[in-house]
């Protein structure tokens, strides 16, 4: 069937954001809230791979005229994202359309403002990441942008202590939750393959997790 997941955090939505505050802190959060200035002020924004719902609360909280299509793999993941925005009680302008599934689930008329990419694309090894980036460079309008935030060291080769965390994160996501992937990325080459460039980079956790935003073709001057 074409929309099976890759992998199956279903395992682990009841503890996977506390293992990941007790392991990073609030360093996946800052990164993740440092792109909503990013977002257009209203348009069509696709969030893929979004998890229990913390995002499509501070995507809530912005202000903006948001049409959001948020789209999990993992059906326990999605079900708290549904509850979370069900609990939400301050006023907002967004509409949100909530859809299990992968990437394969947008239809080819589905177009986008803005792709939203929090942690999910060091999932997949190098082909099925190229496919995966494809799908949503299609969904992607001309002048879109795409909001990315990941593991991704500043520093290579990475230091020590991030070479043994990585390596733990992909042996244990690997056994509980299917991941197929065993290294990171090479994010700078697909983006680039894209025709991808930066208009916006800041890191968190000592350099271990980085927030971009990426716009097709343009020369902009990096924000810092």
């Amino acid at each position: 069937m074409p929309n099976l997941p890759d992998s199956g955090f279903h395992r682990v939505a009841s503890f996977y954001d506390w293992l990941a505050r007790l392991i990073y802190g609030d360093a996946l959060e800052q990164a993740q809230r440092s792109l909503l200035p990013h977002l257009p002020p209203q348009g069509r924004v696709l969030v893929i791979g979004g998890g229990s719902g913390w995002l499509l609360e501070q995507l809530l909280k912005t202000g903006r005229q948001l049409d959001i299509l948020y789209i999990d793999a993992a059906p326990a993941m999605l079900q708290r994202a549904r509850q979370r925005y069900a609990m939400f009680q301050k006023p907002h302008q967004c509409r949100v359309t909530f859809r299990l599934g992968t990437e394969q689930t947008l239809q080819p008329q589905e177009q986008f403002d803005a792709v939203v990419t929090p942690f999910l694309l060091d999932l997949f090894p190098p082909r099925r990441l190229q496919q995966l980036m494809a799908t949503l460079n299609n969904a992607l309008t001309p002048n879109g942008t795409w909001l990315f935030a990941d593991f991704w060291p500043q520093q290579q080769p990475p230091p020590h202590w991030q070479k043994l965390l990585i390596w733990g994160m992909y042996a244990f996501f690997g056994t509980v939750s299917g991941v197929k992937a065993r290294q990171l990325p090479d994010y700078a080459q697909h983006f680039k393959s894209l025709g991808y460039q930066e208009l916006y980079s800041r890191s968190f956790y000592k350099g271990m997790v980085q927030a971009k935003v990426f716009v097709r073709g343009k020369s902009e001057e990096l924000e810092c």
